[in-house]
């Protein structure tokens, strides 16, 4: 049993816990997730390490209500009661993380964080900063109720946190895109490097504007996870016309390779069971991933 150790709200539908997990949180890294299931009964969803301390043996995550699971978790789990599993850490973690200190500090390194995507953004932002770099960071949200972390993002990145809302009730009004046009454009930034995660629309749309001015994008794919080892087909997309799975060969790849529409239709379609049902058809044996393609029901 992981027993949680700190609960905090962060905005209506979003939960930061803090969970007891020794063995993970000695092995993970910065890019890597996890997945847990609340009790016998209950599914196995994949979550991001938001954070991660090994000295107490502890890791963070961030939930958003999106479906039952994640509801009752936020609704009936509290500080002092435990999960029944966590397993990880899965993925594989951020390139950064195999870079020298060397390396890094000669790198000019632009995050881009939509909504929840703040929440693996900030693992990353902390690894740079503690080899002696601080990146520059732009958060957005569609209104100022729904930022979250900023208070932890600004301890790490200070004056180079920008935040940014669709309605401008708070920080930068506009996308998020419209900040890193303000940022090179305008401010005369260079940047070596861009991460962006968050919804896929605001990757789609990032990773266009990075290639029009000539920056090396790197992409999270883990909104479009579900089992998290493959067997499901839920996370197949195309990444330069090859068939990949995000949660065994990513969940990061090369911004500017991957099929943004064909992901965001087929994730759209995997919702439903006619839908999975005509993906397992249509794709065959290249509908599962890390199984390596065992052929069971999606």
């Amino acid at each position: 049993m992981y027993q949680i150790l700190k609960k905090r709200k962060l905005s209506e539908k979003i939960c930061l816990m803090k969970i007891r997990a020794e063995r993970i949180a000695r092995k993970c890294l910065p890019g890597e997730f996890l997945i847990i299931r609340i009790d016998e009964q209950g599914e196995r969803i994949p979550l991001t390490i938001c954070d991660f301390n090994r000295e107490e043996g502890t890791v963070v995550i961030v939930v958003q209500v999106v479906g039952a699971t994640s509801y009752r978790l936020v609704r009936d789990f509290n500080e002092g009661d435990s999960i029944a599993d966590v397993v990880g850490p899965l993925g594989n973690p951020s390139d950064l993380t195999k870079k020298t200190p060397e390396e890094l500090k000669k790198m000019h390194i632009l995050f881009v964080a939509g909504g929840l995507g703040a929440a693996p953004v900030y693992p990353q932002v902390k690894w740079l900063v503690e080899q002696g770099v601080v990146p520059d960071v732009v958060q957005g949200s569609k209104t100022k109720d729904m930022v979250i972390l900023e208070k932890e993002m600004r301890a790490l990145a200070g004056d180079h946190l920008y935040i940014t809302t669709d309605d401008g009730t708070y920080g930068f009004h506009g996308m998020v895109t419209a900040k890193v046009e303000d940022l090179v454009k305008n401010e005369g930034r260079h940047y070596d490097l861009c991460v962006a995660i968050g919804p896929m629309v605001m990757m789609k749309f990032v990773a266009k504007l990075t290639k029009e001015l000539g920056i090396p994008t790197v992409a999270s794919m883990d909104p479009i996870m579900v089992d998290g080892t493959g067997m499901c087909g839920a996370c197949r997309l195309l990444v330069g016309g090859e068939v990949k799975f995000a949660c065994v060969d990513g969940p990061e790849f090369d911004a500017h390779q991957v099929d943004f529409d064909q992901a965001i239709k087929r994730a759209r379609m995997y919702k439903t069971e006619e839908g999975r049902a005509f993906l397992k058809v249509q794709e065959g044996e290249t509908h599962h991933g890390g199984c390596g393609n065992c052929g069971g029901e999606a």
